[in-house]
């Protein structure tokens, strides 16, 4: 009975992916304003109407920071054509850290195109929340450990797929090739049709 339910579900998903039925809509964001890697002002209203790909990381990354980005660039070159229609935001869990200078220069060394992919970085209580309460992905902090200790730095490492009313409509395992080929493939129908 529990293989026949799962063939059910797998077969109801693949119609439903066929058929193009809508992405779920899993949440929706609350408005924020953090500081771009050029020092201006960025958040929801510079967003609004645009759908975007979202993913968290901290420049000073010593293990998944580099792998989850060079993704997010697989992901910037593979929608090119949506020109800034698509945007791609990089929040900094390390935003102490993170200047708007140092964010600049990170982006400049992976090649990002500045015109679609904004790196983010403000206070720490306030990004924490938007990640957490927002985005419901993880990101902290071991207590007690130095500002040094950069192994106790947490933080999801899902891509999340954003619509351009500010719903979040999937999430995507950064590790797994075909859940970011899913990204790009849903990415690309979300900014056609946007359902």
């Amino acid at each position: 009975m529990a293989a026949l339910g799962v063939t059910a579900t797998l077969g109801a998903m693949l119609i439903r992916g066929q058929s193009g039925g809508p992405l779920p809509q899993l949440g929706a964001l609350p408005d924020f304003t953090f500081t771009r890697h050029d020092g201006q002002p960025f958040g929801s209203t510079q967003l609004r109407g645009k759908p975007f790909v979202a993913n968290f990381i901290f420049t000073r990354c010593p293990t998944v920071c580099p792998a989850f980005t060079r993704k997010m660039v697989g992901v910037q070159d593979a929608t090119a054509s949506h020109g800034a229609g698509l945007q791609l935001v990089s929040f900094s869990v390390d935003p102490k850290y993170d200047t708007p200078e140092r964010l600049t220069e990170y982006g400049e060394r992976h090649g990002a195109d500045f015109s679609r992919w904004s790196f983010l970085t403000g206070d720490y209580e306030q990004l924490k929340e938007t990640i957490v309460q927002g985005f419901k992905v993880s990101m902290g902090r071991e207590p007690g450990a130095p500002e040094d200790d950069l192994l106790s730095i947490f933080h999801g490492t899902h891509f999340v797929l954003v619509d351009d009313a500010g719903q979040i409509r999937g999430y995507y395992d950064s590790a797994d090739s075909d859940s970011t080929e899913r990204l790009i493939r849903d990415t690309r129908r979300l900014a056609q049709t946007g359902h």
